[in-house]
């Protein structure tokens, strides 16, 4: 590929502006912009003074998701962005990274001579992390036209709050969020900017790097029922611990992943009625299963299963699960990752492609969409944590990497 036209980005000013929104909602206990709260909404504040500074209005769909479109000369147009929403005491980069990066390049053609081949359109997507009701990539699947509504009704989180509740503090209503799909008729492609959140990168020595796509994920919770009991005068043959039934299931689950990429985890476990003189009568466990084969991922989740069931039975415990949430493996498109990869190579001297272990907004976006992303590395392999970090230097590789990816993209036939 040849040298891509288009303004250079400005990788200093993006970093600038990730440095400024850690001062507003981050800190030395991490990242507070769990979404629909008001560190949340403040770090939106923000993006809308920087985006003022352009003179770009942003507005926002149905989903709570904010648009910001600088006009070019045709459409469809090039999606750029990521989220702005972190888990609790997240990292200052986890989402961040990508909307940061999206401004940096309306802000790149907003301030040269020339106008963009076709218009660019900046998204912050809302809820990518789910870290409230557990239902990931909330406002990417709203516009990929994959949100269903039913799987929030009744749903509550652990302090007894309702979607429902959470979204109409923050002007959302539940029943009008699928009517978000309609941007996508705007849309002609779709590139996203993340940090790793794994040590691949850093332990190749590369600052950024193509993402061919992304794993299959199947989360479900698993609840263990069993025998309520005095701690102190139940003897020990004869619980029915759901507790122990639990534990044994995760360490069981544990040792099921077989392949490059599978993992499992069991990162949430719940006992009642969870005091130190009572015998766990009911467990629940959070399971989240990925792996980059469709047919892998289905058969680790029939063992997850019969692994959970074996363990309560030799307790003496009934079990019964349901599916939170899941989404299959996803390609993204050639075209893109090729440009991205030209474009990361020009950089690094480098031809590296690699498959993403962790969801992004770009896993929905391209089930209808083209898609692509690039990567840069994550110290030590951390994320969602407050220590979470990036070198300056790999930033501003990956910035300018994504950068000449999105002049590569605009000079693509996008239908």
């Amino acid at each position: 590929m040849s040298e891509p036209d288009g303004p250079r980005i400005d990788a200093a000013r993006v970093i600038a502006d990730l440095r400024e929104l850690d001062r507003r909602t981050g800190g030395e206990g991490g990242a507070r912009r769990v979404c629909w709260g008001e560190e949340w909404r403040q770090a939106r504040e923000l993006l809308g003074e920087l985006l003022a500074e352009i003179e770009v209005e942003p507005e926002r769909d149905e989903a709570g998701n904010v648009w910001a479109y600088l006009d070019g000369e045709a459409e469809p147009a090039l999606a750029l962005g990521s989220h702005l929403d972190s888990v609790p005491s997240g990292g200052w980069l986890d989402g961040a990274l990508g909307v940061m990066g999206a401004l940096g390049v309306l802000r790149a053609w907003a301030e040269s001579d020339a106008r963009p081949p076709r218009t660019l359109a900046l998204v912050d997507f809302a809820d990518e992390e789910g870290a409230r009701f557990g239902r990931s990539l909330f406002g990417s699947s709203a516009v990929a036209g994959t949100f269903d509504v039913a799987e929030l009704e009744g749903v509550r989180n652990p302090d007894g709050e309702t979607p429902r509740e959470a979204l109409s503090e923050n002007g959302v209503e539940l029943s009008r969020i699928p009517a978000a799909g309609s941007r996508r008729e705007r849309i002609g492609a779709y590139l996203e900017l993340h940090i790793e959140q794994g040590p691949v990168l850093e332990a190749e020595g590369l600052s950024a790097a193509a993402v061919t796509g992304c794993v299959g994920v199947e989360r479900h919770r698993v609840w263990f029922e069993g025998q309520a009991s005095h701690a102190g005068t139940t003897p020990m043959d004869v619980r029915r611990d759901a507790g122990l039934a639990a534990a044994d299931a995760m360490l069981r689950i544990e040792r099921l992943p077989e392949g490059d990429g599978a993992v499992a985890t069991t990162g949430g476990l719940s006992l009642k009625p969870g005091v130190a003189t009572a015998v766990a009568g009911t467990a629940g466990l959070l399971v989240d299963l990925r792996h980059p084969d469709a047919g892998a991922l289905a058969g680790m989740l029939e063992r997850a299963l019969g692994a959970a069931e074996t363990a309560a039975a030799e307790r003496g415990c009934a079990v019964r699960s349901e599916r939170v949430w899941g989404i299959e493996p996803i390609e993204f498109d050639p075209r893109l990752v090729g440009a991205a990869r030209e474009s990361c190579r020009e950089l690094t001297g480098v031809d590296r492609a690699m498959t993403s272990g962790a969801l992004h907004d770009a896993a929905e976006i391209a089930k209808v969409l083209p898609a692509a992303m690039v990567f840069t590395p994550s110290i030590a392999g951390i994320s969602h944590a407050s220590n979470e970090d990036t070198a300056d230097e790999d930033l501003a590789v990956a910035i300018e990497a994504y950068g000449r990816l999105a002049n590569r993209a605009l000079a693509l036939d996008l239908g």
